[in-house]
């Protein structure tokens, strides 16, 4: 079996995974249940990219949403998922760097997200990426009540 990481489109036979792995990655806070994954991975303007080894299985996943606001269009990161053994190889900066080709494809002009503000390593990831904190959302994070900062990156037209 190969250990080749290729990146693809997302497949409706993916969903499983997908929220398995989710489940994985994050506390109860910052879950998604099931059909949440497949409603925002299914989304007219989804951006969606999966990293899987090679014919196995899934190991990281983001789900990008390009959406117009005010007068121009930007790409919202709903998640970035990797399996926690196959972080620090490249795999996340290889999904976002797809997903902000694409989104800019589609005509995004930004990208922009949310982090919990107490998740230093996405943090740092994000940062090294050249993404800027841009503001502070108070109680972002539902019932748990936790706030997020805001992360912003411009995209070069293509």
């Amino acid at each position: 079996m190969s250990d080749e990481i290729v990146l693809r489109d997302y497949r409706t036979s993916d969903l499983d995974a997908m929220f398995r792995l989710d489940q994985d990655c994050f506390s109860v806070e910052f879950r998604f249940d099931s059909e949440s994954i497949r409603v925002y991975a299914e989304e007219q303007g989804a951006v969606v990219c999966v990293a899987e080894k090679a014919g196995a299985e899934i190991i990281g996943f983001v789900i990008v949403h390009v959406e117009r606001v005010a007068k121009e269009w930007r790409g919202y990161v709903v998640t970035l998922d990797v399996a926690e053994q196959h972080r620090g190889q490249g795999i996340a900066r290889r999904l976002m760097e797809q997903a902000e080709f694409r989104a800019a494809a589609a005509g995004a002009r930004w990208m922009e997200l949310h982090v919990f503000t107490g998740n230093e390593s996405a943090i740092r990831f994000y940062e090294g990426t050249g993404y800027k904190r841009v503001a502070t959302r108070r109680r972002f994070y539902g019932e748990a009540g936790l706030d997020a900062f805001v992360y912003r990156k411009g995209l070069s037209s293509l």
